[in-house]
């Protein structure tokens, strides 16, 4: 019987390496050709590995949080096929998965050790106690639901799918984890709570965090200014009221990308990326606007290309569609990469104040916190009015105060008269 190697795949763009974010088969279980095997990740994207021939798997590299080469192994499947006459296994490589963007690295050499598959078996051995399902009795289940049972502690083979064909949903992971945590009896309240559980910074949150640590590097200045947004709500229920069924319904994000798009020529150094090991500032004609979006497995930042050339309902359009490949965890790399300055928002959490982190090479990002309705002197009156802050961060390394309250102010007269957004 042959014995099949599929090699960590070329993502492409120069990567070299990648990590091991999760395994979908182990040492034994039985695989056919296309099955998705193992999710690794570049920098930010995840990309399914998938299986290039049928078999029974006998060896797998790496534990999930693992940096691997590309072209090295990835893992071993044993030919299933009848007629094994015990001769030695013939080790065939085989190109990159369909999910990659790029031709295969030529693969390295194998070492002594790896090139029978007998001591990576052994070597697998302990694995054991990250539990997979075999495909037979696997639980159907999206990758990005799988990672967030894993983080619940829940078991998918005892959770009921609601989903087509009994497919499990993220709904349906966390009522299984809610009704598993009620403790009966009303004394149970006060018992005392044991355990701890340590859960591996790996994949996207790994990434996270290396982005975190490189933006602290930054001296930040945050900006805040409050907005009355009185007038922007009324045109943008008025226009959802009118074109909504047809054209899509607006939030708030389309009219606050418009007033960036709007202000960027008078303050170019905002759309701009630093690179401080060249010290060069980059600045953009083109407004990319990154959308940081909370998913499951952590922050992303997709990317509204050309947001100068989209109108309200295009650039809503765009935004949902890539919120929704990002929670998904079916944001491609070019999705995900590109922006030249971003916006935040934490929706209806937003807060009265805080302090967006930059996202880098970029030099500004701007927050939006929730919009409350309360008293406010208006043309020598106290009536209601709807208010909203601005919390804005800048790279204080290249953008002075003076030139970010400046431009923060500039959204400010966008946004509180909005018939401005659409005269140029």
């Amino acid at each position: 019987m042959a014995i099949h190697v599929i090699k960590v795949p070329d993502i492409g763009e120069g990567i070299a390496e990648v990590e091991l974010v999760a395994w979908h088969v182990k040492p034994g279980d039985e695989v056919v050709a296309d099955q998705v095997v193992a999710e690794v990740m570049t920098d930010k994207a995840t990309v399914e590995v998938p299986s290039t021939h049928a078999g029974r798997i006998v060896a797998v590299n790496g534990e999930p949080g693992d940096k691997l080469a590309v072209g090295s192994d990835l893992l071993r499947i044993k030919d299933t096929v009848a007629g094994d006459d015990g001769a030695a296994p013939t080790v065939h490589s085989h190109p990159a998965p369909p999910s990659a963007t790029a031709a295969p690295a030529p693969a390295p050499s194998p070492s002594p050790g790896a090139a029978a598959p007998q001591p990576a078996v052994a070597a697998a051995a302990p694995r054991a106690a990250y539990t997979l399902e075999s495909p037979a009795h696997a639980p159907l289940a999206a990758p990005s639901v799988r990672r967030h049972a894993r983080e619940l502690g829940v078991d998918l083979r005892q959770v009921t799918g609601t989903g087509p064909e009994g497919r499990i949903r993220h709904e349906d992971v966390v009522a299984f984890a809610q009704r598993g945590a009620t403790v009966a009896g009303g004394s149970a309240r006060y018992a005392k709570r044991e355990g701890e559980t340590a859960i591996p910074v790996i994949g996207l949150r790994r990434q996270i965090a290396n982005r975190m640590h490189e933006a602290l590097r930054i001296p930040h200045f945050t900006y805040v200014e409050e907005i009355d947004v009185t007038e922007l709500e009324a045109l943008r229920v008025h226009l959802n009221d009118a074109h909504g069924a047809t054209r899509g319904r607006l939030t708030m994000l389309p009219f606050l990308m418009r007033a960036i798009v709007l202000a960027v020529p008078a303050f170019p150094q905002m759309n701009a990326r630093y690179d401080d090991t060249r010290n060069v500032v980059t600045r953009f004609a083109p407004v990319h606007i990154g959308i940081a979006t909370q998913s499951d497995a952590g922050l992303m930042v997709p990317v509204v290309r050309h947001a100068e050339a989209r109108d309200p309902w295009q650039a809503a359009a765009e935004i949902a569609r890539l919120a929704t490949a990002a929670r998904a965890g079916k944001a491609t790399r070019d999705e995900l990469t590109g922006s030249t300055i971003t916006v935040t928002s934490l929706g209806p959490l937003g807060g009265i104040v805080t302090t967006p982190v930059i996202n880098p090479p970029e030099v500004a990002i701007v927050g939006v916190n929730r919009i409350v309705e309360r008293p406010a002197l208006h043309h020598g009156a106290i009536v209601p009015r709807k208010l909203m802050n601005l919390s804005s961060s800048f790279d204080h390394r290249v953008i002075d105060g003076a030139d970010a309250a400046r431009f923060v102010q500039a959204l400010r007269r966008y946004l509180e008269c909005p018939a401005l957004l659409f005269v140029d």
